[in-house]
Formats: C-alpha cells, structure tokens, sequence
C-alpha cells in the first residue's frame, strides 16, 4: 500500500506515489522514444508497481535492494543533493560533497522502500510533457489512491549526457521536493556544518531501513 502517513509530502525524498500504468501511458511514452521524459517515468512507476505487489515478501532490505538501481538510473542524485544543500555547496570540501551525496542517496532510497511496502489498488496516469525552458521538461501525472483520491505529482526533467533524468518533484504542482528540504538542510549545515547533515541524513536513512 502506498502509506503517506508519518513523513510529509515536503520530507519525502522523492515520494513519488504510484502505480499502475494505463495502457494510454504507456503507448504515449513509447510514441516519445525510448530515452523520452515520459518513457524514464513510465520506467520508473512499472518498477515501483513491481516492487510494491511483492512488499511483504521482500521485505525492507529486498525493497531497497530492487530500487536502488532504478532510482539512480531515474534521478540525479548529485545533481538533487548539490540542488537541495544551496548556495554554500561549492565552498564544502570534495570529501564532504561526496559523502552528502552518498548518504543523501541511502537516504532517498530508505524512504521509497519503507513507503512502497504494498499495493492496494493505486492508478497512475501520464497526462503530458510540456517545455520547461530553457532546456528542462516536465512530466504531468495523476495518482488515484485506492480510496478514489487523485493526487498530481509533477516531475522536473533535465538532460544528463544523452539521458533525461528527474532533477526535482512536484506534489500539487506547486511543492518542491528539493526547495522543502533546502530549509531543512541550510539549519544543520548552520548549527553542524556538512558532518553534521551527512550524520543526519545518514541517521534517516538507518531509521527507516530498521522501521522496515
């Protein structure tokens, strides 16, 4: 089941919700091209839906196991975690970039696999592509809930070598993912530094993965 309660929409690493793909969705994203915004989405949701109908007999560690590779090959991570920390970024040693990103990813991870846990029934549609100028695209869907509510999460798409890749998400079309959590982020680099956040990041990361 797809569960939100607990962690907001604003902390969630990419919650992205989800579910089964209509057929319509999947002939759009394939009349896009393989390598096309809304095909990378439609990849991502199949492996979600997957993972979701097997949740119980994964397990936490086999959920997170399965997406790891997908959720890497779908975002940029780097790019998400250079995005979210801000401005101070480039004056943070190459040591300590790395290890945000690292854990900042054990983190992303943890949360999908702790909130895709099982499937109730969920719909999700692709409803459009449109520009994003000057260079990005976004990706419009629609997720119904198995208790009939419709939720719309929007994903930022931008190119990665020869690659799209989600650089942020949008619940309501309006919520950025990465703009909620940059808040977050600027306090304990504030108060710790970038040790700080890698301990923190990594402590959520750790917290769910026992949860499972």
């Amino acid at each position: 089941m797809w569960r939100t309660s607990g962690l907001p929409w604003r902390r969630l690493a990419a919650a992205v919700a989800l579910v089964g793909l209509v057929a319509l969705a999947r002939i759009g994203a394939s009349a896009q091209g393989i390598d096309s915004p809304a095909a990378r989405i439609d990849g991502l949701h199949g492996a979600l839906l997957e993972t979701m109908k097997k949740g119980r007999q994964l397990g936490m560690k086999g959920r997170y196991d399965r997406l790891a590779p997908i959720l890497f090959e779908t975002y940029d991570v780097p790019l998400m975690a250079r995005i979210a920390v801000g401005p101070t970024w480039p004056s943070i040693p190459l040591v300590q970039q790395s290890g945000l990103v690292t854990a900042f990813s054990q983190m992303m991870v943890a949360t999908y696999a702790s909130r895709f846990d099982d499937y109730s029934g969920e719909r999700f549609e692709i409803l459009q592509t449109e520009e994003q100028p000057p260079a990005d695209k976004i990706v419009r869907t629609r997720i119904t809930q198995s208790n009939g509510k419709v939720s719309s999460l929007n994903y930022l798409m931008r190119r990665s070598g020869t690659e799209w890749k989600v650089v942020d998400v949008f619940l309501d079309g309006t919520i950025s993912e990465l703009a909620s959590r940059r808040a977050e982020f600027t306090a304990i680099l504030k108060s710790g530094g970038p040790d700080a956040l890698i301990s923190s990041l990594r402590r959520q990361g750790e917290k769910l993965l026992a949860g499972g």
